[in-house]
């Protein structure tokens, strides 16, 4: 509920001025005119920010908990509770904190009447599109167990494949920044040390040692350079994919890369045929969970051949006929597509090739992530050698010319 401060005037022309609580200024205006018969002014009270703010607070709403809360809707509603109670009980029992917060605030604004759609669309800012379009579709169908069961399939299927890719990555990731912190010692700390040894004894060092001494001047001097131009890279990229061109374009670039592209378009094939399939399962109409589809899938030129498709489906087209011509979805999808249409059993067809997709974009991921391993540990014993070797290279030298004198 959001509180409004009004100025009013009374039945005797007298000014009044006064706050009222209602869910938006339609409701507030209409509250007020009950008692006076002119709104002069209404405007709504900024409420303060909170000024202490609880670090442990997650910045968005996982998968896992998104499919948790659908899952207790689902069984709380089906045992006969109430909406207001159901939030209530919910909000009491969730371990998240960003999410729990989202329904304590629902939960007031269902209370005094308001559909839970709306409610959580009000006050859930990072609660995802497709969650609140399919609860609005339920409570329009008056489906919305149903609903809720399909919601906690998708986010369950969704939570366990972000999983096996993060749990993928994170060997990798963590070689890769040890590598480069223990090879950035080496060349700021022990090389020039090493330097120092060497050019004391007054001999020609050899090539492969001087090339490394140059990159350890490099290293040790410009530094705060590299860094700069690391950083401005960064935010160079971060504002260019601020813009509507730049996420377009790193979109394309994403899906012609040879092995990130593979998988990107299994990821926006998979994700499509999954989201679209629980919306139309919620009894959307195929114009309407398109659009949605069209503004949460994570490829942007995806999303703009589904906004586009929109257009050829109101023309009469059907849905396959309409994403025949795509550019960035497989073709084998788009043919189940055809054949659920034909069949008559499209929600299951896109269950069915959303799963494969899934599965596709996991493998796919494990065969990327089986050939960056080895490359990774080839790369840090090239440069590993490389050191040791221009280290060891003079000092063997040194030896023996000593030896032969």
């Amino acid at each position: 509920m959001q509180t409004y401060k009004y100025r009013a005037i009374a039945q005797d022309g007298s000014t009044v001025n006064g706050v009222v609580e209602a869910y938006d200024e339609f409701e507030a205006v209409n509250e007020i005119r009950k008692s006076y018969a002119v709104v002069e002014s209404i405007k709504p009270v900024r409420k303060e920010r909170r000024v202490n703010i609880d670090i442990n607070e997650p910045l968005w709403v996982s998968n896992k908990t998104l499919s948790l809360t659908a899952n207790q809707f689902f069984i709380m509603l089906k045992a006969g509770l109430t909406m207001s109670r159901t939030i209530e009980l919910i909000a009491e029992q969730c371990d998240d904190k960003l999410m729990r917060r989202y329904l304590r605030a629902s939960a007031a604004d269902v209370a005094a009447g308001y559909s839970l759609a709306n409610s959580l669309e009000k006050n859930g800012k990072k609660i995802p599109a497709v969650f609140i379009e399919t609860v609005r579709a339920g409570e329009e169908s008056g489906t919305l167990e149903q609903s809720f069961q399909s919601l906690e399939e998708y986010y369950a299927r969704a939570a366990k494949t972000q999983k096996k890719i993060r749990s993928a990555l994170t060997y990798p990731i963590i070689v890769l920044l040890l590598a480069i912190v223990v090879i950035g010692v080496v060349m700021v700390v022990l090389v020039p040390r090493m330097t120092e040894t060497l050019t004391s004894f007054g001999t020609e060092l050899p090539l492969i040692t001087r090339i490394l001494i140059a990159i350890s001047n490099f290293f040790s001097h410009w530094w705060w350079l590299l860094i700069a131009i690391i950083v401005a890279v960064i935010l160079a990229i971060y504002f260019i994919g601020k813009t509507e061109s730049g996420k377009m374009a790193y979109s394309k670039i994403r899906m012609k890369m040879p092995v990130i592209g593979k998988i990107t378009r299994f990821n926006a094939a998979a994700q499509t045929a999954n989201t679209l399939a629980t919306l139309l399962a919620a009894g959307l109409p195929v114009t309407r969970a398109l659009d949605i589809v069209s503004r949460v899938v994570d490829s942007r030129c995806v999303g703009k051949e589904l906004n586009e498709a929109i257009v050829k489906l109101e023309s009469g087209m059907s849905l396959g006929e309409a994403l025949k011509d795509s550019k960035y979805l497989p073709s084998m999808l788009i043919e189940m597509i055809t054949v659920g249409e034909s069949s008559g059993m499209l929600e299951d067809t896109l269950r069915t090739i959303g799963l494969y997709y899934n599965d596709e974009a996991v493998t796919a991921s494990d065969r990327a992530l089986g050939m960056i391993e080895p490359m990774i540990t080839i790369i840090l014993g090239v440069v590993v050698g490389f050191i040791v070797i221009a280290i060891y290279v003079p000092i063997f030298s040194m030896s023996a010319g000593a030896g032969g004198f």
